[in-house]
């Protein structure tokens, strides 16, 4: 579907909330609602996992997460067997948090037959660990509440669950303040124990801070984020430090162009180089593309495997560790292809890596020969928003 990007605020009617927006003659727009908004935290235990607390709703995630697009088509076909069979594998290694969407083919189904056999397979000591994370992603029309319980209890329903774990909200056209009304229907939602925590899916800074001020209790925003895709740093992240609010990141691998697979390959000439053959890979292959090119990215890719073999570990892994040691980061996103290849040694290997000062600076130095993408695309997830 396309969508306009509105970088005005529009004109917001009353229709059960207030609608408010930032005040930009008070210094920085975000002090006034760090004042008064309730604070979320992150209380980090082991360090593979993290809880986002906002007010009285908390969920535990792993900081790495099972990304599950991946089962929507376009990677291979998915075996529904072999796929759940995947899905033990990686929670048994501690990889325990699977991200998925209404609309990712049969991702939903495939984790309500997951834990419906956990429940049955394992003690209630690994159940207690397992976290279905899902997005809705409705078309922009009237948000009743009866519309949004309907799509949230198939949600519901497809992942065999009394409560989704969190509910991750998506909303294409900004100009179309329905969004607020859908927030508030999901918050009833979470009140009445069917969601236990409510978060937000490709929100700009702007929308962010307006939902925050309607008192809309958000633990987290999943938007676009890797070495290369800098931009939730330069905006949204000052943010989610004054309120709490944390980043749950995708793209963080690029697809698996941050990978070995690419290095000191040449995609300008045919068959030279590894197909891009996913839509994964054809996704970010315009980012690098944007932000400067095959010939710097390869310069990247030589930096991270210098940083990679000093550490002992693939170039994903620090790729997901760097992104991981952000301001306002709580989990990145690693995609699986569940039944048809797994990167469990390697996404938990990132647990392991300590980032020092020098790997830091070399990553830097490639990082500022790149062109700004929030000069190029926007803000989180105006890439979706763009004409």
């Amino acid at each position: 579907m396309a969508a306009t990007v509105h970088h005005s605020f529009s004109s917001l009617s009353t229709i059960g909330v207030k609608r408010t927006t930032p005040n930009a003659r008070s210094g920085s727009p975000w002090r006034r609602l760090a004042t008064r908004s309730a604070r979320c935290e992150v209380a980090v235990g082991e360090k593979r996992r993290v809880t986002v607390t906002n007010g009285g709703d908390s969920l535990d995630i792993c900081r790495v997460l099972n990304g599950m697009w991946q089962t929507s088509g376009g990677w291979g076909r998915i075996d529904r067997d072999d796929a759940v069979e995947a899905m033990f594998r990686y929670a048994d290694a501690g990889l325990s948090t699977f991200d998925m969407a209404d609309h990712y083919g049969p991702a939903e189904d495939l984790y309500g037959i997951f834990i419906n056999r956990v429940r049955r397979e394992r003690p209630p000591e690994v159940l207690e660990t397992i976290r279905g994370l899902t997005k809705w992603v409705p078309p922009p029309v009237k948000m009743t509440s009866s519309y949004v319980r309907e799509s949230i209890d198939v949600s519901r329903k497809r992942m065999d669950v009394e409560a989704l774990d969190m509910l991750q909200f998506h909303w294409w056209d900004y100009s179309n303040p329905g969004y607020l009304d859908a927030l508030k229907h999901l918050t009833d939602l979470k009140e009445e124990g069917k969601i236990k925590t409510v978060a937000l899916t490709n929100f700009d800074t702007e929308r962010l801070h307006i939902i925050l001020e309607n008192g809309i209790p958000v633990v987290s925003n999943q938007v676009q984020h890797s070495i290369v895709d800098m931009r939730p740093q330069q905006k949204m992240a000052e943010l989610c430090q004054l309120t709490g609010v944390k980043l749950i990141t995708y793209g963080t691998v690029m697809g698996g162009l941050l990978s070995e697979k690419f290095l000191d390959t040449n995609l300008a000439i045919p068959f030279a180089g590894p197909p891009l053959n996913t839509p994964s890979l054809q996704k970010y292959k315009r980012m690098v593309d944007a932000w400067g090119g095959w010939s710097l990215f390869q310069t990247l890719l030589q930096t991270l495997k210098k940083v990679a073999s000093k550490h002992g570990v693939s170039i994903p892994a620090v790729a997901v560790k760097y992104i991981l040691d952000q301001p306002a980061v709580a989990g990145s996103m690693v995609g699986v292809r569940l039944g048809l290849s797994e990167h469990i040694k390697d996404s938990n290997a990132v647990f392991s890596i300590v980032l020092d000062e020098d790997d830091v600076s070399s990553i830097q130095e490639i990082q500022k020969k790149g062109k700004d993408l929030m000069r190029i695309i926007g803000d989180c997830g105006d890439e979706y928003r763009r004409v």
